[in-house]
């Protein structure tokens, strides 16, 4: 059975996720240029409307989904330290604690790294972006697994960047897992490294017997392991607003 039929015979216990940045939104210079491609705020309505769930996970902070993406919308930031579910934010408790050592990170950062990383301050974690300065990428990688080792923050990779987050036990998969619950089917979407615990959480799913589809978006950048391992491939952004098209 093809998979927007798998996903759409049941719709009120049907799970649908996907990652936002070069997924519902082109991959830019700027990271906080980025935006959905224009049509995406009115398809996840409809869908978040007929499908249990209806939820964009990304390495984002909430504070940035909420100003990009609908109300009705759920969203879930930072690899899942921060949510908004049915318009209420909660941030996961034991991150709090890292704040204070995030902050110190970050200053870190600017004073020591290459003036041309971006160093985005997430509030619970920082990424350090080096699209426009790739040949720091070593220097940056060095240096970040030095901060890891002195203030136990962990390290994680991601398009062209590098992220430092609280020793959390929270990422896309745990996500999925947690609000797939009571699902007879679960469909994630996305395109990269980060989005890997998602996938291993819907094959989790499929040996309990739950409908698992997972969908990987081909780009430039897109992790090799990732498109492995899915079960449907989609062309960029635009392929991933036809796939929910069709899902409506």
């Amino acid at each position: 059975m093809h998979a927007v039929e798998r996903l759409t015979r049941a719709r009120d216990r049907t799970a649908l996720f996907v990652d936002f940045d070069g997924t519902l939104a082109p991959i830019v210079e700027d990271a906080g240029a980025a935006r959905a491609l224009p049509g995406v705020d009115d398809l996840l309505v409809e869908l978040a409307a007929s499908f249990a769930v209806m939820a964009v996970v990304s390495g984002r902070p909430v504070s940035y989904l909420v100003d990009h993406l609908p109300p009705s919308v759920e969203l879930h930031g930072l690899y899942g330290l921060e949510r908004r579910v049915d318009g209420r934010v909660d941030r996961h408790p034991a991150a709090e604690a890292w704040r204070g050592v995030v902050d110190e990170v970050v200053l870190a950062a600017v004073a020591e790294l290459p003036a041309a990383v971006d160093v985005e301050h997430k509030g619970l974690s920082m990424t350090l972006h080096f699209r426009q300065a790739q040949e720091a990428e070593p220097v940056i990688r060095d240096w970040g697994a030095r901060c890891s080792e002195r203030t136990g923050l962990d390290v994680r990779s991601a398009k062209m960047s590098l992220e430092l987050h609280p020793p959390v036990d929270v990422d896309k998969g745990t996500i999925v897992t947690a609000r797939s619950a009571g699902c007879t089917a679960a469909c994630y979407v996305g395109d990269d490294v980060g989005d890997l615990p998602a996938f291993t959480a819907l094959d989790a799913l499929r040996a309990e017997g739950v409908d698992a589809v997972k969908v990987a978006v081909r780009t430039p950048e897109s992790s090799p392991t990732l498109m492995a391992q899915a079960d449907v491939e989609v062309d960029g952004p635009p392929g991933v607003l036809a796939f929910l098209r069709r899902l409506r």
